[in-house]
């Protein structure tokens, strides 16, 4: 008994202090420092929308790094709803430009409240993540990786259907 007391006695401080077990490798990303402020203005599918820069002109933009199902492909209601309840329209958030799209538009990461939206809608299971355009996030890579696979491991949203079919392939047997 009193080598569990000692024991006890060495661990229990520390937990009484607040230590904190390590971060998860699916915590949220926080926005970097080098951002740029917009409004939304409407959210479309499960990774666009259009804002408004500060200088007043409206852009549309691609979520990066992810790709949510199409409109008409399963569980793409539910992502462009998804989307809509996370970035109301009138909010500010930042924008991590990554690049522009063949489309003309903006592609970047999207943070609200300092958070990684993308990052929330693969970890939900609304949106997958698009590999082949993973290396515009390379900081947060790991973490959009490890947030897919827990929502395919727990069957969230997208990933709760037997034989997903990815939006990239999806889009590609449309056309």
């Amino acid at each position: 008994m009193t080598a569990r007391r000692t024991i006890l006695s060495l661990l229990l401080p520390p937990l009484l202090l607040g230590c904190s077990p390590p971060p998860s490798t699916t915590t949220n990303a926080i926005a970097p420092a080098n951002t740029t402020p917009a409004t939304i203005l409407r959210t479309g599918d499960g990774d666009t929308l259009k804002v408004r820069s500060q200088n007043g002109t409206s852009s549309k933009v691609r979520v990066g790094c992810i790709d949510a199902p199409e409109s008409n492909q399963e569980y793409g209601p539910e992502a462009a709803q998804r989307l809509k309840s996370l970035l109301p329209s009138g909010i500010t958030i930042e924008l991590r430009e990554i690049t522009t799209d063949q489309y003309g538009r903006t592609v970047a990461e999207i943070y609200s409240e300092g958070k990684s939206v993308g990052l929330q809608m693969v970890r939900e299971g609304y949106a997958v993540v698009y590999h082949r355009y993973l290396d515009g996030c390379s900081a947060t890579a790991d973490q959009y990786v490890a947030a897919e696979e827990e929502a395919r491991s727990q069957k969230l949203n997208f990933w709760n259907q037997s034989n997903p079919e990815m939006p990239w392939d999806f889009r590609r047997g449309k056309r």
